[in-house]
């Protein structure tokens, strides 16, 4: 898990529409339009060809070399993904999304879906938006599927690659909505691989996404949902998280995707089944709140209650119960505890450290079982 410093905190990337102008002067300088050049700021806007001094109007040859093959690799890559980039409004904002078939189902994040079952979804190559319904969505790892109404012929399904295949160091592009937008771009490298993060360190209800991507394209708010593509063309990640060091403030170069496997794994379920029917995450079976003590200080995991037939309820574990510890690392909050336990897989046996409603303590052996 990746320390959180004082007063740092994770955010999500869906962001209201009436914020543009408030938050709209972070984000200068960080995304390009489509046609740019990723947003390394070494090109004008238009992208024209630079006049040699003493020869106003004439246009000189591009120069071969290194720099150039990358620049033309990035417009080659935004060509041809950023077709398959959609923005997708709800009446409480926007977000991003990628188209994953012809079908006209959309990859998008569960929290840009919130709690809408319709849609509009202006795709990259047309204007008025077109209809969409939710087909599910997984909270827990904050993935989403919509589907067109009505889709038409001519959709472009983005390449998925294999994000098991990415090394710390692979540059990479965000494609999205970032702010409203739409269409824009920016660039950066995998700069970390399995972070696992809540979407705020001060919740204790957080949303706990393990195995992130880390990386330094940036990520903001509208780019949920949308691509993090690779330098093949390959969708290898979908963004959804963004440090921020305060209210309002942006940490630069600190973003966050869900891998691009995990992304195909769980869409390929909702649109099979409707529904997600192996999240591969560990579970103690049981719902839970952060127990506060008197000096105001996070002092456990208190069980609310308990699953029949789950693990915790064949070890013994009792509403009233508070966890202290799982494998011998403190659990104090129910974020401390989802984070570890996003670490962990179906069928572990872990040891965990309770305090009884009477005071007495107690270790008791569980065997995990799979988060619904």
């Amino acid at each position: 898990m990746t320390p959180v410093a004082p007063g740092e905190r994770w955010v999500r990337g869906r962001r209201a529409v009436a914020s543009l102008a408030a938050v709209l002067v972070l984000s200068v300088g960080a995304c390009s339009d489509g046609g740019g050049d990723g947003g390394d700021g070494q090109r004008t806007a238009s992208g024209a060809t630079p006049v040699a001094p003493g020869s106003p109007g004439t246009a000189q040859a591009a120069p071969s070399g290194p720099d150039n093959e990358l620049q033309d690799a990035y417009r080659k890559v935004v060509a041809d993904v950023l077709p398959s980039v959609v923005q997708i409004t709800t009446e409480d904002g926007l977000g991003s999304g990628i188209i994953y078939d012809t079908a006209g189902n959309i990859i998008t994040n569960a929290h840009v879906v919130g709690g809408a079952t319709e849609f509009e979804v202006t795709l990259a190559t047309g204007v008025q938006p077109v209809r969409a319904h939710l087909v599910a969505a997984y909270p827990p790892n904050d993935i989403a599927v919509i589907r067109l109404d009505a889709p038409p012929p001519d959709l472009r399904p983005a390449p998925i690659g294999d994000s098991a295949a990415l090394d710390v160091g692979t540059i990479v592009l965000a494609m999205g909505n970032p702010l409203g937008l739409s269409g824009s771009v920016s660039q950066g490298i995998v700069s970390a691989l399995n972070r696992t993060q809540s979407e705020s360190a001060d919740s204790s209800s957080a949303v706990t996404i393990p195995n992130l991507i880390q990386t330094t394209a940036a990520i903001n708010p509208g780019n949920s949902g949308g691509a993090l593509v690779d330098l093949n063309g390959n969708v290898v990640g979908i963004p959804t998280l963004a440090a921020a060091s305060g209210p309002n403030t942006l940490a630069p170069g600190i973003g966050f995707a869900i891998p691009s496997n995990t992304a195909k794994n769980l869409a390929d379920q909702m649109i099979r089944d409707g529904r997600v029917t192996d999240s591969n995450r560990a579970a103690l079976g049981i719902t839970a709140t952060t127990v506060v003590g008197s000096q105001g200080g996070a002092q456990g995991v208190g069980v609310v209650t308990v699953t029949p037939d789950s693990g915790a309820a064949r070890a013994g574990l009792q509403p009233g119960d508070v966890i202290t510890a799982v494998n011998g690392t403190e659990t104090p909050t129910q974020a401390a505890l989802s984070e570890l336990l996003a670490g962990l897989k179906p069928g572990d046996v872990v040891k965990v450290d309770l305090v009884r409603a009477d005071g007495s303590t107690a270790t008791v052996d569980v065997t995990l079982g799979e988060l619904p």
